[in-house]
């Protein structure tokens, strides 16, 4: 009785944690000692918690969270990646360990309730980091404030060298003595 409440334990956490969770990646470690697990672990410390998984007790969680991302991929040693920070700074540690560690393979994931598959999550890792692309953008709307400025400006500014001309030829035409 107290195995079936452990289980029962076990696909609430999962569940509990791809709900609250930004994104998850599902990984195959298969291969991989315990130094290098805790060594990904430590490296993805901030941004997300890495857990391994039972595949069946993950399949009822998933379910149970309506997530339908893991359909078919729960094969083999399985691994998830809950990310609890920014996915594109997860997706780039899980992608630059895979590189480091060819035995680790990212199998797919979930972001937003989306499913992403293994070459989106690295298109993903490929993205610049948030404070990147923010700084990017504002640099963009302060770019296109000052030309907006300049737009605007350039209408009154063409209106007053068109009246200085006009006064300059009035004082021309009074100097010279009117109509000739």
């Amino acid at each position: 009785m107290a195995r079936k409440y452990d289980k029962a334990a076990a696909i609430a956490e999962i569940s509990d944690k791809l709900k609250s969770s930004n994104a998850a990646v599902l990984t195959e470690y298969r291969g991989l000692s315990v130094k290098q697990i805790t060594e990904l672990r430590g490296s993805l410390r901030g941004n997300a918690t890495y857990a391994v998984v039972k595949n069946t007790l993950t399949e009822l969680a998933a379910k149970d969270a309506g997530v339908t991302a893991f359909d078919g991929q729960l094969v083999g040693p399985t691994a998830i990646a809950f990310v609890e920070g920014d996915p594109v700074e997860a997706a780039k540690t899980l992608r630059d360990f895979a590189k480091a560690n060819p035995l680790l393979v990212i199998k797919g994931g979930v972001l937003d309730g989306k499913a992403l598959t293994a070459a989106e999550i690295t298109k993903l890792a490929d993205l610049e980091s948030r404070e990147v692309l923010l700084a990017k953008l504002a640099g963009a709307m302060n770019a296109s404030l000052s030309k907006a400025v300049y737009l605007f400006a350039a209408p009154l500014s063409k209106a007053a060298r068109t009246i200085d001309a006009l006064k300059a030829t009035k004082t021309d035409d009074v100097a010279t003595g009117g109509d000739e």
